[in-house]
């Protein structure tokens, strides 16, 4: 499995559509995603789900408001459940002959939301459009179709993997049951090329996935691990922190802590904000902000581990709302090889 900031052929994403994820806000999502299409399109090609006509013509209309070239994306009219495609759609890599496959994961909801049966099927439409290969990926202990999500893992490329303890060996939203950290070991080695993987505790406070990655810990080019980082004691994503680093630092690795920005609140609920959910494409970084006097800050830390790309902010409050933001929502497709 490439890391995130080796050359892509495309992103792929899918336009909003389901409102129970956005209550209430769900009409100022799209313009946030025509804003995302217009700051990658000129880097690479964002192929876009579109759910069905409707969601298609909605597409095009906003993102001509943001004078997002047509050359710039693609639309293909495929069913989905969400938008979360980091999940629901599958794992570009690397097989053993060099050429690009997909390794199609199981996805259902993240054992949480019933209404996911078309989103378990986007693998299937991303085979017959780009005409690669798909693999099912099968459970090591009993061959059954294994159940993960790419917002679970992330890789430098090289090997390692980082995963937390939370989102697959606890007893909440179980993906496969019965399934040890030594069988997860070996599925990450069969399908991602994975020789070492980190296990740290806990993700971030308020994701329903319940532990991602994806919002705590990710991979630069530096060589560097950037950590989401709580300094204040009486928050709950501090002892979070804390052992995270520990775990990373125990591992030899280099660590740059990102902060948080202050606690957002959404009737009542905590929502994962959390600047790690950036996105890497060719020659830019999208990074979430909030409205938060650490926006700032996140961005200067990003930008000094990525050195050469442009650091772009998109406006996210709206969108978390969606309990995901940026990385949660793409997915991306190396560029091929040359011979």
């Amino acid at each position: 499995m490439p890391a995130e900031w080796e050359r892509h052929e495309a992103t792929w994403i899918a336009w909003p559509h389901h409102e129970p994820d956005w209550p209430g806000k769900l009409g100022a999502i799209p313009w946030v995603y025509a804003e995302i299409v217009r700051a990658l399109h000129k880097h690479e090609r964002v192929e876009i789900l579109c759910n069905d006509e409707t969601v298609r013509d909605a597409a095009i209309v906003a993102l001509d408001a943001h004078d997002v070239a047509p050359s710039g994306y693609r639309l293909h009219i495929v069913p989905t459940d969400r938008v979360w495609l980091r999940d629901s759609a599958p794992t570009f890599v690397w097989g053993t002959d060099d050429e690009l496959e997909l390794i199609n994961w199981r996805f259902n909801g993240w054992a949480k939301y019933d209404n996911h049966q078309r989103d378990e099927k986007i693998g299937e439409a991303v085979e017959k459009i780009t005409g690669l290969p798909r693999t099912i990926a099968k459970r090591p202990d009993n061959g059954s179709w294994m159940v993960l999500e790419g917002g679970g893992i992330e890789t430098d490329g090289k090997g390692t993997l980082l995963v937390t303890e939370e989102w697959l060996l606890s007893d909440i939203q179980v993906r496969n049951p019965g399934m040890s950290s030594e069988d997860y070991e070996r599925a990450f080695a069969d399908y991602l090329g994975i020789s070492n993987t980190i296990w740290l505790g806990e993700g971030c406070v308020g994701d329903d996935t319940h532990g991602h990655i994806d919002d705590v810990a990710r991979f630069a080019p530096t060589g560097a691990v950037l950590l989401a980082y709580e300094t204040n004691g009486d928050d709950p994503n501090h002892w979070g922190s804390i052992d995270n680093l520990a775990r990373l630092e125990a591992a030899g690795l280099r660590v740059v802590n990102l902060p948080y920005p202050r606690p957002l609140i959404m009737e009542g609920q905590r929502l994962p904000a959390s600047y790690a959910n950036f996105y890497v494409a060719n020659e830019i970084v999208i990074v979430p902000t909030f409205n938060d006097p650490n926006d700032r800050v996140a961005m200067d830390i990003i930008a000094r581990e990525f050195p050469g790309r442009e650091v772009v902010g998109i406006h996210a409050v709206d969108l978390v709302w969606g309990l995901g933001t940026l990385h949660c929502l793409s997915q991306q497709q190396p560029e091929r090889r040359l011979e």
